[in-house]
């Protein structure tokens, strides 16, 4: 619709590569972390993801942060695992635990990816691109795991469906490579420190999951330490 020109082989092949990270390994190691372990656990687990997509940064985009950045993304992620341990369920461990950890390897180096090709297209570009990429697989998918009473399935799943697809899975990543290409990669990665405390809230309202007046103070020193972070230096190659 958009008459977009073809990317070359060579994005191809990058574009493939970070799908199967964004498109496939994140999502679907995330959605089986969920059947064994709570929301709240697996959104505050996956608060080391933007340290280790400073790593991947470093390793696949050439960004070399200043030790300072280190300092302030390493605080900030023991902030995040101190959370997970005052909460008492960091002590259970669970097979979702697994699926967590192939989360943060699949999600760091997807925003890493997608970052680096945004740099020499438009981020909604290249998360389109992958989505229409790998639509066969998701395709094939559907028609397996198709439900085989849909009047079971209340319309709070559908909902949720229909924005994880149509929102985290695609339009926000429009907005999100364009930051990682203006702002850069490990910097702008340091924003996602935030995202664990927003979803334990929304896990209140959306799954009835309890919320603890202590995440709070949690997130107004990881907000401290984002603020700190975002002042040090990154060089960007």
């Amino acid at each position: 619709m958009t008459r977009r020109t073809l990317p070359s082989p060579a994005k191809w092949r990058e574009l493939f590569i970070t799908g199967v990270c964004t498109i496939v390994g994140f999502p679907v190691f995330m959605a089986l972390a969920m059947v064994t372990v709570p929301a709240a656990h697996g959104g505050v687990v996956l608060g080391i993801v933007p340290l280790a997509t400073a790593a991947a940064a470093a390793l696949v985009a050439h960004e070399r942060p200043s030790l300072g950045f280190w300092l302030a993304s390493a605080a900030g992620a023991g902030i995040v695992v101190l959370f997970v341990l005052s909460g008492g369920e960091a002590g259970r461990f669970a097979l979702g635990d697994l699926f967590l950890v192939g989360t943060v390897i699949a999600g760091s180096f997807g925003y890493a990816l997608s970052g680096r090709l945004s740099l020499t297209m438009p981020g909604w570009e290249v998360i389109s691109w992958q989505v229409a990429m790998f639509l066969p697989l998701s395709l094939l998918a559907t028609v397996l795991l198709w439900p085989q009473e849909l009047s079971g399935v209340p319309w709070q799943a559908w909902a949720g469906l229909a924005y994880v697809g149509l929102v985290s899975q695609f339009l926000a990543f429009f907005v999100f490579n364009a930051g990682l290409a203006i702002g850069g990669i490990a910097r702008v990665g340091q924003v996602m420190l935030l995202q664990p405390f927003v979803i334990v809230a929304l896990a209140w309202p959306v799954n009835g999951e309890p919320l603890r007046l202590s995440t709070l103070a949690y997130a107004a020193a990881v907000v401290l330490v984002v603020l700190i972070g975002q002042r040090m230096r990154v060089k960007r190659g």
